[in-house]
């Protein structure tokens, strides 16, 4: 599975999935969409994702960037104090599907992909309905953060 560490691995059975762009980052401007370096944190995700870290889960990120710039995002992640452990990325013939069911987090948070078709571009739409029934999967509106999600990583399970 391609990856790169943020920090060390830590020994948990419950991982968090997180996907990066569009659910916890947004460009400053809208013609800052590809320009990455223009992305900041989207309200209080850095504070929400350290509490649920701290209830013992375990923290990886996804991004739709691909192998030449996944090192960007993982610096990005780590000058704005993101915790986690690592950044998946689709290798070249990989679909998000992919990653997700070789991962098989406990919960996926993805924001709805609103602005490049919907519900159909998330991660979670096209895994294997086996392992989609073992993932919580947790939708957020596209652009608008995490801020309305259970602080308490347990509650996250009750959406």
């Amino acid at each position: 599975m391609s990856y790169i560490e943020l920090s060390e691995q830590q020994s948990c059975q419950n991982t968090i999935m997180i996907f990066a762009e569009g659910t916890i980052l947004k460009p400053k401007a809208v013609l800052g969409q590809y320009d990455l370096k223009s992305y900041v944190p989207i309200g209080n995700c850095v504070e929400m994702i350290s509490g649920w870290k701290e209830q013992g889960a375990e923290i990886v990120y996804c991004t739709s960037r691909r192998k030449k710039n996944v090192r960007e995002m993982a610096d990005l992640l780590t000058h704005y104090g993101f915790p986690g452990t690592r950044v998946y990325y689709r290798s070249q013939k990989q679909q998000y599907k992919d990653v997700v069911e070789e991962l098989k987090p406990t919960i996926l948070i993805e924001d709805n992909c609103k602005s490049i078709g919907g519900i159909q571009q998330m991660c979670i739409s096209s895994v294997d309905p086996e392992i989609k029934e073992t993932i919580k999967s947790v939708s957020v509106d596209e652009f608008k953060g995490i801020d309305r999600l259970p602080r308490s990583f347990a509650d996250l399970f009750s959406l």
